[in-house]
């Protein structure tokens, strides 16, 4: 595997992961505000930069993560490549 196609395959991991998140994710309303909340069952240096991009937030002590509006938007965008919807 070459360098280009690594860093795609590093991308796509990462694109995944975060659909992944979104598909499995739920709502929560904590202190009246709405929340989209799933478990970090995922590679930790994925988790770590989809962080980093606000996708996501939450501790990393945390067991779930909270799916950011960037996140969201993101998935959204994500399913329509992926899954065609």
């Amino acid at each position: 595997m070459n360098e280009i196609e690594f860093k795609n395959s590093e991308q796509a991991i990462e694109d995944l992961t975060i659909l992944l998140i979104a598909l499995t994710s739920w709502k929560e309303k904590i202190s009246g505000v709405d929340i989209i909340r799933a478990w970090k069952g995922y590679d930790f240096d994925i988790l770590d930069s989809l962080n980093e991009k606000e996708y996501i937030s939450g501790s990393k002590k945390s067991k779930s993560t909270i799916l950011t509006d960037e996140g969201v938007k993101k998935a959204n965008e994500l399913i329509k490549k992926y899954l065609k919807q």
